[in-house]
């Protein structure tokens, strides 16, 4: 049996498992306040050198740690949050499909 609809707080009935128009603008335009504050990617370590490490660390650990998928994306598994020993502390690091880095990392990593 279906889930029934919900309310959205704006009124509208929302379909189980959808998200309302107001929330989804709403959620861009915090995502677009939160990215003109952040740095950019290579004021936060992400550089030549570090695209250089993630590729061979990725030649040598070519499956995803949580699923066993080919791995495209190197992850910190504690968040550095701009600690660049953490940073580059290469056992802080573990290779995740796109997958399980875009969900499921992402997750865990809001919880913390």
């Amino acid at each position: 049996m279906p889930k029934p609809p919900h309310i959205c707080n704006c009124g509208q009935i929302v379909p189980h498992g959808e998200r309302c128009a107001c929330q989804i603008v709403r959620t861009r335009a915090r995502n677009r306040r939160h990215d003109a504050r952040r740095p950019s990617a290579a004021q936060r370590g992400y550089n030549h050198e570090w695209r250089k490490a993630r590729v061979e660390f990725l030649r040598l650990h070519p499956c995803c740690a949580m699923c066993g998928a080919p791995a495209d994306v190197l992850d910190h598994v504690k968040p550095h949050r701009g600690d660049m020993v953490l940073f580059w502390d290469r056992s802080n690091w573990q290779p995740l499909c796109k997958s399980c880095h875009d969900r499921v990392k992402q997750r865990t990593d809001c919880s913390q």
